[in-house]
């Protein structure tokens, strides 16, 4: 049931797709840096950035989908 309104959602709500999308990118570029041995300071403060954009995104979609099942749901 939840993949099925995500997938709803992701056809036709343009801000959960944005951050759907938003939070796909966060996930590709921090598995870029893990990948690293070590990472340099700057590197450091950008996976402590993305990790809270991430997790952001991430609180975002959630709110949207309980909007959507509590019967808020708006197509945007």
């Amino acid at each position: 049931m939840v993949d099925s309104v995500r997938e709803q959602l992701f056809a036709s709500h343009e801000e959960f797709r944005r951050l759907a999308q938003e939070h796909s990118q966060y996930t590709q570029r921090l598995s870029s840096l893990t990948e690293k041995r070590y990472l340099t300071e700057e590197e450091k403060l950008e996976e402590v950035r993305l990790k809270k954009l991430k997790l952001y995104a991430k609180d975002q979609m959630q709110r949207i989908e309980q909007g959507h099942r509590g019967g808020h749901f708006q197509v945007a």
